[in-house]
């Protein structure tokens, strides 16, 4: 999804008409269109995400490291 609204931003689409085209395809909201916090959410996310690879990186490595020592009970 993300990818989609990306590139119908840069084509200058505004957030509130893509929002419309979108379909959450998982979970409770399934069906449903994202609200546009989400929207907004998920690319602040993802601008973090390009600006700092190096950050992200290692916060995915420390968490697979946490994840592989825990045990459930």
């Amino acid at each position: 999804m993300i990818h989609t609204v990306l590139r119908r931003r840069a084509a200058g689409e505004p957030v509130e008409k893509i929002r419309k085209d979108l379909i959450i395809p998982t979970g409770k909201r399934k069906g449903h269109n994202p609200s546009l916090a989400s929207i907004y959410r998920t690319l602040a996310q993802h601008e973090k995400a390009q600006r700092y690879p190096d950050a992200v990186r290692q916060a995915r490595d420390e968490y697979a490291t946490i994840r592989k020592g825990f045990q459930p009970r």
